[in-house]
């Protein structure tokens, strides 16, 4: 198979009041994720408490957006996708799609920047990631 198809088949989310800033940000191309401001430490999915204290002394972070392939599996449906989970180099690991690269090529520690996808039905651009 010679790539993914998995950038214009899924449906979009739709933002709430607490995921707004995290997709106003996707929109202008942007990574967020959250940090701890006890621990400094990054977390996603962006939430209003730390995972790590459970403490609401967190806020929104711009993510360098690269990062490795920590495990993926291919689907080989119509259209071939590469559902993955990307750690990224902040230390979070996001449930993703690897996308405009052949699924052979794609391996376990894979070097992936992120892209913004946006279903075919609009809506806020997804993070997705690409090799490079």
């Amino acid at each position: 198979m010679t790539g993914t198809g998995m950038d214009r088949v899924f449906q979009s989310p739709i933002p709430d009041p607490t995921t707004r800033p995290f997709w106003d940000a996707a929109a202008e191309g942007r990574l967020l994720v959250g940090r701890c401001r006890d621990t400094g430490r990054h977390f996603f999915p962006p939430r209003g408490a730390s995972p790590f204290t459970l403490s609401p002394h967190v806020e929104l972070v711009a993510a360098q957006g690269t990062g490795t392939v920590y495990s993926f599996t291919v689907m080989r449906t119509a259209p071939p996708y590469a559902p993955a989970m990307v750690e990224l180099d902040e230390g979070p690991r996001l449930f993703t799609n690897i996308v405009d690269c052949a699924l052979e090529e794609i391996r376990i520690g894979l070097r992936v920047r992120v892209v913004f996808r946006t279903g075919a039905e609009g809506g806020p651009p997804v993070p997705m990631f690409t090799p490079g």
